[in-house]
C-alpha cells in the first residue's frame, strides 16, 4: 500500500534538518523518498550490514533509498566436473 497523496512524500527528520549537506553522507532510513536537493550527489545508504555508495541522478528521483541499497547478495553454485 503507497502513501497517500495529501500527506506528501516522507523525509526523514536528519535530511530535512541538514543544512549544509555534504557530498558523501550516512543515510540509515531507507525509507525516505530521495529529494531534488540531492541530485547529483553521492549518497551512502545502510543495507543492514554497511553502507552502499549510490549516485543520485534524475531517473532515481522520487523512489525510496532503500530500493537502490540491497540487502540480500545473489550467490553462484559452482558445478562439479
Amino acid at each position: 500500500m503507497s502513501r497517500s497523496n495529501w500527506k506528501g512524500p516522507f523525509l526523514d527528520k536528519f535530511l530535512v534538518s541538514q543544512k549544509k549537506q555534504k557530498n558523501l553522507t550516512k543515510i540509515w532510513s531507507r525509507r525516505s523518498v530521495i529529494s531534488s536537493q540531492m541530485l547529483g550527489k553521492t549518497v551512502l545508504v545502510h543495507n543492514g550490514k554497511d553502507f552502499k555508495r549510490i549516485l543520485i541522478t534524475r531517473e532515481k528521483l522520487g523512489f525510496k533509498y532503500g530500493e537502490f541499497a540491497f540487502t540480500r547478495q545473489t550467490k553462484k553454485i559452482a558445478k562439479k566436473k
